[in-house]
């Protein structure tokens, strides 16, 4: 193995998702060819329709390509059946979302071990993980309150503490401040900055540009295809 190919996570290449709707032909992605390298941080840009939502669902092994190859860590991910993209998710990769997709009947402990429920662990070492986990977050003094005692901000950091549960190569964060106020959106890209420091990898999709100013890559998409990449220098 080369530098090169040392240093990628995620290699996309000659990727097309097609969806079709009756007669219609869909070309939600046309040829992206990408490489996303261990450590970076990059937002994904674009206008709606533009293919970055697509692009996120693939990466999260949520969809697979209709043709082209996607290796996740030197695995053909693209050829592998729904078993082998659950194993992925589950061990490999950590999920932001926009509505934090916290389960309101479940405290933030509960929350943030539910990933460690489907892996095995035993109740002690899950409970001792997501008290770490909320430390490292911030919110170790409300481990037992529910989604619905928490501010925004704070449900986002639960969100942040249960996608480092698995101790994921990778987080993918969709729109993760659009629900948030611009000071909490600060304060929740500051620690994602922070988990990026520690080696981290963070791929994130934004329609704000302020956002995307905290990526040190910028990926724009336009009508499925790439149309800009740009490697940029952070304050």
């Amino acid at each position: 193995m080369n530098e090169e190919d040392a240093k990628a996570l995620i290699v996309l290449r000659d990727v097309h998702r097609v969806y079709r709707m009756g007669d219609n032909e869909v070309r939600a992605l046309d040829g992206v060819t990408v490489q996303f390298d261990r450590g970076d941080f990059w937002a994904i840009m674009g206008a709606s329709g533009s293919g970055k939502s697509t692009m996120l669902n693939l990466l999260g092994c949520l969809d697979r390509p209709t043709s082209g190859t996607y290796l996740f860590d030197s695995m053909n991910v693209a050829a592998m059946d729904d078993n082998g993209l659950s194993a992925i998710r589950l061990q490999r990769i950590g999920f932001i979302f926009q509505s934090f997709n916290l389960i309101p009947q479940l405290s933030v402990k509960e929350n943030i071990e539910l990933p460690l429920y489907y892996q095995g662990w035993t109740a002690e070492k899950s409970h001792e993980r997501a008290a770490a986990l909320a430390h490292r977050v911030g919110l170790g003094d409300r481990l037992d309150h529910r989604p619905s005692q928490l501010s925004g901000g704070q449900q986002q950091r639960v969100a942040v503490a249960r996608a480092l549960a698995n101790d994921p190569q990778v987080l993918l964060a969709d729109e993760p401040t659009g629900n948030l106020d611009t000071r909490t959106g600060e304060q929740i890209m500051q620690l994602l900055m922070e988990l990026n420091g520690q080696g981290v990898t963070v791929i994130m999709v934004t329609h704000e540009p302020d956002i995307a100013e905290y990526a040190s890559h910028h990926l724009r998409m336009k009508d499925g295809r790439v149309d800009t990449l740009e490697v940029r220098t952070r304050a």
